[in-house]
């Protein structure tokens, strides 16, 4: 089976962003099919471009890639990232029409990347399979970032469209899953599965880390990890800070590994706030580098803003690599993984918007080291049960499979 897998913001281990669809597409070539993935430039993607070409066309460790010179970053305004939404759109429509293709796989986000994914699998007479990262527009237009009405009815409108063209769809949360079944798509057409933990990358190591950049060594340290955008709401966590410098408490830092359209605020804040002593920015790292990084820290946060959307609506790479790490984790918004959190024992849930119990809830982690010990242990245990990239991966393998098989008798 040939797939053609879109996918605008891809990324390899080299890069420094999620790799989902580099790990799912190594699935499939293992179990004998092909693959060529459209993508567009991520500023952390690492992917290789001709300047003066508007495609790229490279082999990555067996993919066909076909690298789309559309550049996006997080630090982009709402209307620069439409646009790059729409060319890139335009320009992976003309593409796919293009391949040999037996299946049409496109994963969001953004929702434009389902209109080349339809209109090419009904162009060239072949199933088309999409999967949701983050429910579009819910997210957007709970955020505010989309708030005129016209616009909202499109998107909703283009979504449904969307849903309705596909003869699959995977959703990579419980609450995405929902809310596809919502629009009224049938629920039997439906997969969940969510983003992975790569336990052959990520490690537990033992604790502790002589780089002054993360920190004095006998630091208690918490780190995060991926985007610092509006939606991940880290003021959250400056807030925490200032209540425990207001308490007196010393020998605990933040680390912070990433960057985004928030960054420059959040740092600026920091200055003005005097808390430098307490927080490390550092710039994203490969997958492969972080995996030697996030295992010698006390505990990983997960931090989101907080919206209801985002309670079961959400699928974050960082916490598949925390748990993996075996590290304790402290999450500050309810939903389904602080519910895994609570009945797997690996860490600590808070209210969100409440500095105080978030501060208490760090206290306890560094007061507590032999509790603390034993939740990592149970971190590295749910990332093998529950969510092996392996096993996760010869689950997507087999719906790719059995949508095809199907369009064969139909």
């Amino acid at each position: 089976m040939h797939i053609a897998y879109i996918h605008q913001h891809f990324s390899t281990r080299t890069g420094a962003t999620g790799t989902r669809s580099y790990e799912l597409s190594q699935r499939l070539i293992e179990a004998g099919h092909q693959v060529t993935l459209i993508s567009g430039v991520n500023e952390l993607s690492a992917l290789k471009e001709d300047p003066n070409a508007r495609v790229t066309e490279s082999d990555v460790d067996g993919i066909r890639v076909l690298s789309v010179s559309e550049p996006y970053k997080n630090a982009m305004g709402f209307i620069q990232r439409v646009r790059a939404f729409g060319r890139f759109a335009k320009t992976a429509g003309r593409l796919v029409k293009k391949i040999d293709a037996d299946l049409v796989f496109a994963t969001s986000t953004p929702l434009t990347v389902g209109v080349p994914g339809m209109r090419g699998a009904k162009h060239l007479g072949v199933p088309f399979v999409f999967e949701v990262r983050d429910l579009w527009p819910e997210i957007p237009i709970a955020m505010g970032i989309v708030k005129n009405p016209l616009l909202k009815w499109y998107l909703k409108r283009l979504e449904v469209k969307i849903y309705r063209a596909a003869n699959w769809i995977n959703a990579l949360s419980p609450g995405i899953r929902k809310g596809i079944c919502a629009t009224g798509y049938p629920e039997s057409q439906t997969s969940m599965i969510p983003n992975a933990s790569d336990l052959d990358v990520f490690k537990p190591i033992p604790k502790g880390i002589d780089d002054s950049k993360y920190g004095r060594p006998d630091d208690f340290k918490l780190v995060f990890t991926g985007a610092h955008g509006l939606a991940n709401g880290l003021d959250a966590v400056l807030d925490a800070i200032i209540e425990l410098k207001n308490r007196g408490e010393t020998g605990i830092h933040f680390n912070f590994i990433g960057h985004g359209g928030m960054k420059p605020g959040l740092m600026e804040r920091c200055k003005l706030e005097n808390l430098q002593d307490w927080v490390s920015w550092v710039e994203p790292m490969p997958k492969q580098q972080l995996a030697e990084i996030l295992p010698r820290m006390d505990v990983g946060m997960m931090i989101l803003k907080n919206l209801p959307a985002f309670y079961y609506g959400t699928s974050p790479n960082k916490f598949f690599d925390y748990i993996a790490s075996g590290l304790p984790v402290l999450n500050n918004y309810p939903g389904w993984l602080a519910g895994l959190i609570e009945e797997n024992n690996c860490g600590k849930v808070v209210s969100p918007d409440d500095p105080k119990a978030f501060a208490d809830a760090v206290l306890w982690m560094r007061d507590h080291p032999d509790e603390l010990k034993a939740m990592g242990p149970r971190s590295r245990k749910l990332a093998e049960s529950q969510f092996s990239r392996q096993v996760l991966g010869e689950k997507f393998v087999g719906i790719l499979e059995q949508v095809y098989e199907q369009s064969k008798t139909t």
